[in-house]
Protein backbone atom coordinates (compact mmCIF):
# COMPACT_ATOMS: atom_id res chain seq x y z
CA UNK A 1 0.00 0.00 0.00
CA UNK A 2 0.88 3.89 -0.97
CA UNK A 3 0.69 6.39 1.49
CA UNK A 4 1.00 10.47 1.26
CA UNK A 5 1.75 12.53 3.91
CA UNK A 6 0.59 16.19 3.41
CA UNK A 7 1.32 18.86 5.83
CA UNK A 8 0.53 22.34 6.69
CA UNK A 9 3.47 23.98 8.82
CA UNK A 10 1.76 26.96 9.81
CA UNK A 11 -1.16 25.21 11.08
CA UNK A 12 -2.07 25.77 15.03
CA UNK A 13 1.46 25.71 16.88
CA UNK A 14 3.39 25.34 14.17
CA UNK A 15 4.41 21.71 15.58
CA UNK A 16 4.35 19.98 12.08
CA UNK A 17 7.73 20.60 10.80
CA UNK A 18 9.04 18.98 14.14
CA UNK A 19 7.09 16.22 14.31
CA UNK A 20 7.79 15.15 10.49
CA UNK A 21 10.55 12.41 11.29
CA UNK A 22 8.65 10.74 14.12
CA UNK A 23 5.55 10.30 11.50
CA UNK A 24 7.19 9.30 8.38
CA UNK A 25 8.92 6.65 10.44
CA UNK A 26 5.58 5.11 12.17
CA UNK A 27 3.90 5.20 8.29
CA UNK A 28 6.91 3.28 7.00
CA UNK A 29 6.29 0.48 9.49
CA UNK A 30 2.89 0.12 7.97
CA UNK A 31 2.99 1.35 3.79
CA UNK A 32 5.04 0.03 1.08
CA UNK A 33 5.89 3.18 -0.12
CA UNK A 34 5.51 6.81 1.74
CA UNK A 35 5.88 10.24 0.07
CA UNK A 36 5.52 13.70 2.08
CA UNK A 37 5.07 17.08 0.88
CA UNK A 38 5.01 20.04 2.39
CA UNK A 39 2.34 23.27 1.62
CA UNK A 40 3.77 26.37 1.26
CA UNK A 41 0.68 28.78 0.41
CA UNK A 42 -3.08 28.07 0.33
CA UNK A 43 -3.98 25.75 -2.12
CA UNK A 44 -1.35 23.38 -2.17
CA UNK A 45 -2.92 20.42 0.17
CA UNK A 46 -6.01 20.48 -2.21
CA UNK A 47 -3.09 20.00 -5.06
CA UNK A 48 -1.03 17.47 -3.54
CA UNK A 49 -4.76 15.76 -2.42
CA UNK A 50 -6.34 15.64 -5.96
CA UNK A 51 -3.04 14.38 -7.56
CA UNK A 52 -2.92 11.55 -4.94
CA UNK A 53 -5.99 9.92 -5.91
CA UNK A 54 -6.20 6.94 -8.29
CA UNK A 55 -2.26 6.18 -6.75
CA UNK A 56 -2.17 6.32 -3.19
CA UNK A 57 -4.21 4.34 -0.76
CA UNK A 58 -3.91 6.86 2.13
CA UNK A 59 -3.35 10.53 2.30
CA UNK A 60 -2.53 11.10 5.97
CA UNK A 61 -3.08 15.00 6.94
CA UNK A 62 -1.79 17.01 9.68
CA UNK A 63 -3.55 20.69 9.80
CA UNK A 64 -6.29 22.41 10.84
CA UNK A 65 -10.38 22.27 10.13
CA UNK A 66 -9.13 24.24 6.69
CA UNK A 67 -6.88 21.83 5.58
CA UNK A 68 -9.03 18.99 5.58
CA UNK A 69 -11.71 21.20 3.94
CA UNK A 70 -9.00 22.05 0.89
CA UNK A 71 -8.75 18.18 0.74
CA UNK A 72 -12.17 16.91 0.73
CA UNK A 73 -13.06 19.77 -2.24
CA UNK A 74 -10.14 18.72 -3.57
CA UNK A 75 -11.32 14.90 -4.24
CA UNK A 76 -15.15 15.43 -3.62
CA UNK A 77 -15.22 15.09 -7.99
CA UNK A 78 -12.19 12.12 -8.07
CA UNK A 79 -12.73 8.87 -8.72
CA UNK A 80 -10.46 6.48 -6.58
CA UNK A 81 -10.33 8.14 -3.63
CA UNK A 82 -7.54 7.80 -0.96
CA UNK A 83 -8.99 6.79 2.63
CA UNK A 84 -8.05 9.84 5.02
CA UNK A 85 -6.03 9.53 8.31
CA UNK A 86 -6.15 13.29 10.20
CA UNK A 87 -3.54 14.50 12.55
CA UNK A 88 -5.17 17.29 14.15
CA UNK A 89 -3.00 20.04 14.64
CA UNK A 90 -5.24 23.07 14.20
CA UNK A 91 -6.42 25.88 16.67
CA UNK A 92 -10.54 24.24 17.22
CA UNK A 93 -10.11 20.90 15.35
CA UNK A 94 -14.00 20.22 15.35
CA UNK A 95 -13.80 17.46 12.91
CA UNK A 96 -11.41 15.60 14.88
CA UNK A 97 -13.45 16.37 18.56
CA UNK A 98 -16.53 15.04 16.66
CA UNK A 99 -14.72 11.52 15.17
CA UNK A 100 -13.17 11.18 18.32
CA UNK A 101 -9.58 11.87 16.93
CA UNK A 102 -7.24 13.24 19.88
CA UNK A 103 -4.57 16.27 19.45
CA UNK A 104 -2.06 13.64 21.22
CA UNK A 105 0.29 12.63 17.94
CA UNK A 106 0.86 9.06 19.63
CA UNK A 107 -2.61 8.64 19.89
CA UNK A 108 -3.50 10.16 16.54
CA UNK A 109 -0.83 7.88 14.86
CA UNK A 110 -2.10 4.32 16.48
CA UNK A 111 -5.91 5.44 15.08
CA UNK A 112 -4.03 5.33 11.35
CA UNK A 113 -1.93 2.55 11.57
CA UNK A 114 -4.34 0.42 13.14
CA UNK A 115 -6.73 0.83 9.94
CA UNK A 116 -10.14 1.23 11.34
CA UNK A 117 -12.43 3.94 9.54
CA UNK A 118 -16.49 5.50 8.83
CA UNK A 119 -17.45 6.38 5.74
CA UNK A 120 -17.99 9.59 6.39
CA UNK A 121 -20.86 12.16 4.62
CA UNK A 122 -20.23 15.39 2.98
CA UNK A 123 -22.32 17.77 1.48
CA UNK A 124 -21.97 20.11 -1.57
CA UNK A 125 -22.81 23.81 -1.16
CA UNK A 126 -23.60 25.53 -4.43
CA UNK A 127 -20.11 24.22 -6.64
CA UNK A 128 -18.46 23.53 -3.14
CA UNK A 129 -18.42 21.01 -0.66
CA UNK A 130 -17.48 20.79 2.87
CA UNK A 131 -17.50 17.93 5.93
CA UNK A 132 -18.73 19.50 9.12
CA UNK A 133 -20.38 22.72 8.73
CA UNK A 134 -21.63 25.60 6.89
CA UNK A 135 -22.94 28.90 8.79
CA UNK A 136 -23.67 32.28 8.69
CA UNK A 137 -24.77 35.20 11.15
CA UNK A 138 -23.07 36.33 14.50
CA UNK A 139 -20.27 35.11 15.38
CA UNK A 140 -19.46 32.54 12.24
CA UNK A 141 -16.68 34.98 10.60
CA UNK A 142 -14.50 34.67 13.92
CA UNK A 143 -13.00 31.59 12.79
CA UNK A 144 -11.28 33.11 9.78
CA UNK A 145 -11.17 36.83 11.03
CA UNK A 146 -8.81 35.73 13.50
CA UNK A 147 -4.83 36.09 12.73
CA UNK A 148 -2.91 32.85 12.30
CA UNK A 149 -0.66 35.11 14.66
CA UNK A 150 -3.54 35.45 17.72
CA UNK A 151 -4.42 31.70 17.05
CA UNK A 152 -0.60 30.59 17.90
CA UNK A 153 -0.52 33.09 20.90
CA UNK A 154 -3.82 32.76 22.42
CA UNK A 155 -5.53 29.30 20.93
CA UNK A 156 -9.45 29.62 20.91
CA UNK A 157 -9.22 32.58 23.15
CA UNK A 158 -8.62 34.70 19.82
CA UNK A 159 -11.92 33.74 18.52
CA UNK A 160 -13.76 35.26 21.65
CA UNK A 161 -11.74 38.42 20.91
CA UNK A 162 -12.71 38.77 17.11
CA UNK A 163 -15.99 37.73 18.00
CA UNK A 164 -17.06 40.29 20.29
CA UNK A 165 -15.82 42.49 17.36
CA UNK A 166 -18.02 40.98 15.21
CA UNK A 167 -21.29 42.19 17.57
CA UNK A 168 -21.05 46.09 16.53
CA UNK A 169 -22.50 46.45 12.89
CA UNK A 170 -24.36 42.36 13.39
CA UNK A 171 -27.66 41.91 11.86
CA UNK A 172 -29.99 39.37 11.57
CA UNK A 173 -30.89 37.57 8.25
CA UNK A 174 -34.24 37.51 6.63
CA UNK A 175 -33.88 33.95 5.27
CA UNK A 176 -36.14 31.11 3.31
CA UNK A 177 -35.36 27.55 3.73
CA UNK A 178 -37.14 25.46 1.02
CA UNK A 179 -37.39 21.08 1.36
CA UNK A 180 -39.17 19.23 -0.25
CA UNK A 181 -42.44 20.87 -1.18
CA UNK A 182 -42.12 23.30 2.46
CA UNK A 183 -40.91 26.54 2.60
CA UNK A 184 -39.70 28.09 6.10
CA UNK A 185 -39.65 31.63 6.80
CA UNK A 186 -37.99 33.49 9.41
CA UNK A 187 -35.44 36.21 10.64
CA UNK A 188 -32.17 34.71 12.10
CA UNK A 189 -29.32 35.76 13.99
CA UNK A 190 -27.56 33.06 13.45
CA UNK A 191 -27.66 29.58 10.51
CA UNK A 192 -25.81 26.09 11.25
CA UNK A 193 -25.71 23.26 8.89
CA UNK A 194 -23.78 20.79 10.92
CA UNK A 195 -22.53 17.54 9.79
CA UNK A 196 -20.81 17.16 13.21
CA UNK A 197 -21.05 17.66 16.99
CA UNK A 198 -18.29 20.12 17.56
CA UNK A 199 -18.99 23.73 16.06
CA UNK A 200 -16.52 26.48 16.72
CA UNK A 201 -14.63 24.10 19.64
CA UNK A 202 -18.09 23.60 21.61
CA UNK A 203 -20.79 20.58 21.44
CA UNK A 204 -23.15 22.18 20.07
CA UNK A 205 -24.98 19.17 17.60
CA UNK A 206 -25.78 16.32 20.09
CA UNK A 207 -27.69 15.25 17.24
CA UNK A 208 -24.64 14.68 14.55
CA UNK A 209 -24.32 11.15 12.84
CA UNK A 210 -21.64 11.31 9.87
CA UNK A 211 -22.45 8.70 7.73
CA UNK A 212 -26.45 8.66 8.03
CA UNK A 213 -27.05 11.24 5.02
CA UNK A 214 -28.80 13.96 6.60
CA UNK A 215 -27.15 17.56 8.00
CA UNK A 216 -28.86 19.17 11.05
CA UNK A 217 -30.24 22.64 10.55
CA UNK A 218 -29.84 24.69 13.66
CA UNK A 219 -31.25 28.59 13.25
CA UNK A 220 -31.66 30.93 16.12
CA UNK A 221 -34.68 33.20 15.31
CA UNK A 222 -34.63 37.28 15.75
CA UNK A 223 -37.30 39.69 15.07
CA UNK A 224 -34.87 43.01 15.41
CA UNK A 225 -34.41 45.04 12.50
CA UNK A 226 -31.33 46.98 13.43
CA UNK A 227 -29.74 44.38 15.36
CA UNK A 228 -29.02 41.44 16.98
CA UNK A 229 -31.40 41.21 19.97
CA UNK A 230 -29.80 40.57 23.44
CA UNK A 231 -32.32 37.67 24.04
CA UNK A 232 -30.89 35.57 20.98
CA UNK A 233 -27.53 36.28 22.41
CA UNK A 234 -28.77 34.50 24.87
CA UNK A 235 -30.48 31.76 23.47
CA UNK A 236 -26.88 31.37 21.32
CA UNK A 237 -25.06 31.58 24.37
CA UNK A 238 -26.97 28.89 25.95
CA UNK A 239 -26.83 26.80 22.50
CA UNK A 240 -22.81 26.84 22.62
CA UNK A 241 -22.81 26.12 26.60
CA UNK A 242 -25.57 22.70 26.47
CA UNK A 243 -25.65 22.30 22.77
CA UNK A 244 -28.81 20.87 21.44
CA UNK A 245 -30.31 17.41 21.19
CA UNK A 246 -33.56 15.59 20.39
CA UNK A 247 -35.26 17.04 23.19
CA UNK A 248 -34.62 20.22 21.71
CA UNK A 249 -35.78 19.31 18.21
CA UNK A 250 -39.37 21.28 18.99
CA UNK A 251 -38.97 24.76 20.11
CA UNK A 252 -40.28 28.18 19.22
CA UNK A 253 -36.92 29.71 20.07
CA UNK A 254 -34.75 27.89 17.16
CA UNK A 255 -36.04 26.40 13.94
CA UNK A 256 -34.47 23.08 13.61
CA UNK A 257 -34.39 20.49 10.99
CA UNK A 258 -33.09 17.08 9.92
CA UNK A 259 -32.35 17.43 5.83
CA UNK A 260 -30.67 15.76 3.34
CA UNK A 261 -31.10 18.27 0.09
CA UNK A 262 -32.85 22.31 0.84
CA UNK A 263 -31.87 25.62 -0.62
CA UNK A 264 -31.25 28.89 2.04
CA UNK A 265 -32.23 32.04 0.79
CA UNK A 266 -30.26 34.84 2.32
CA UNK A 267 -29.65 38.38 1.40
CA UNK A 268 -26.58 38.58 -1.08
CA UNK A 269 -24.30 40.61 1.28
CA UNK A 270 -24.33 37.45 3.64
CA UNK A 271 -20.99 35.57 4.42
CA UNK A 272 -21.32 31.79 4.70
CA UNK A 273 -18.90 29.84 6.24
CA UNK A 274 -17.78 26.96 5.52
CA UNK A 275 -15.62 23.94 7.71
CA UNK A 276 -14.65 27.41 9.44
CA UNK A 277 -13.23 29.23 5.92
CA UNK A 278 -14.79 32.30 4.49
CA UNK A 279 -16.70 30.31 1.53
CA UNK A 280 -19.21 32.87 -0.68
CA UNK A 281 -21.61 35.42 -0.11
CA UNK A 282 -25.37 34.91 -0.83
CA UNK A 283 -28.38 32.13 -0.89
CA UNK A 284 -26.97 28.37 -1.09
CA UNK A 285 -28.34 25.12 -2.29
CA UNK A 286 -27.29 21.92 0.30
CA UNK A 287 -26.90 18.34 -1.57
CA UNK A 288 -25.38 15.61 1.02
CA UNK A 289 -23.52 13.06 -0.46
CA UNK A 290 -24.07 9.74 1.74
CA UNK A 291 -20.87 7.90 3.10
CA UNK A 292 -18.81 9.70 0.40
CA UNK A 293 -14.92 9.50 1.98
CA UNK A 294 -13.01 7.52 4.71
CA UNK A 295 -11.77 8.43 7.39
CA UNK A 296 -9.57 6.55 9.81
CA UNK A 297 -11.38 6.48 13.29
CA UNK A 298 -10.83 4.86 16.81
CA UNK A 299 -12.36 1.53 17.15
Amino acid sequence: MKCLYVYNPTSGKQNNANNREYILSCLMKKFDEVACLATTKAGDAGLYAKEACGYYDVLVVSGGDGTVNEVINAIADMPNRPQIGYIPTGTTNDLAHSLGIPKDLKKAMKIILDGHYVNHDIFKVNDRYAIYVCAFGVFTGTSYLAPQSAKKKFGRLAYFKYGFKELFGARPFRTTIKYDDKVVKGTYALGIVANSKYVAGFRINKMAQCDDGYVNLIFVNDTEKKGVSFRSLLRIAKIFVFGIGKKQMQTKRCTILKLNKFEVEVPERTTINLDGESGFKGSFKVEVLPQHVQIFVKK
